[in-house]
């Protein structure tokens, strides 16, 4: 049967993804899970990037992420800074030397030399069927989405581009292309 096909296909991928991870991670003296903590930083907006947003989006306990976190800070992959409007948020940010590391390692090695003969419409249309599959898979688990701003509701135009309705602060343009962890999909791209 065909999805069973696909289930043994995804399932592979996903093994020899977190393969490359182990090796690409400790060929920097980095642990998986904070390479993975690194990767998600680097991706998420200011209202995701503290420790229970990565905490969320790994699916591990706010004391593994504190852990995980705090290696990441030593190593000079991750810097600490207090919100300026309320001094009780800390946002973790992506050191240069963080963005770096990650540039060396994601996307996996495996994963650009397959894509590399692709033509663009069959890399656009994987890339759909991928992101449609990771939807359902969040709404069955009953987790967040973790979506990118400008496929939120919760993104409204407004006069100098856009706003989140959630907290009705301004986005820029930087801030739409990143994730979220209080992301929802717009009705229609639940379909």
């Amino acid at each position: 049967m065909a999805i069973e096909s696909i289930h043994d296909a995804l399932e592979r991928l996903c093994n020899l993804l977190r393969v490359e991870a182990r090796e690409a991670g400790a060929a920097s003296g980095l642990l998986p899970i904070q390479l993975e903590a690194l990767h998600y930083l680097a991706q998420c907006n200011r209202y995701s990037d503290g420790v229970q947003g990565v905490s969320d989006f790994l699916g591990q306990t706010k004391g593994t992420v504190s852990r995980t976190l705090s290696v990441l800070e030593e190593r000079g992959l991750v810097e600490r800074q207090v919100d300026s409007d309320d001094r009780r948020v800390v946002h973790l940010g992506v050191t240069s030397a963080g963005r770096r590391m990650l540039k060396k390692v994601i996307p996996a090695r495996f994963l650009v030399e397959a894509l590399a003969d692709a033509d663009a419409a069959q890399v656009r249309s994987l890339d759909g069927l991928l992101k449609m599959v990771l939807l359902s898979a969040q709404r069955v688990r009953g987790g967040r989405s973790f979506g990118a701003c400008k496929t939120c509701r919760f993104n409204e135009k407004a006069k100098a581009g856009a706003r989140c309705g959630l907290t009705g602060e301004p986005l820029s343009k930087a801030d739409i292309e990143m994730i979220c962890r209080e992301h929802e999909y717009r009705e229609s791209a639940q379909r």
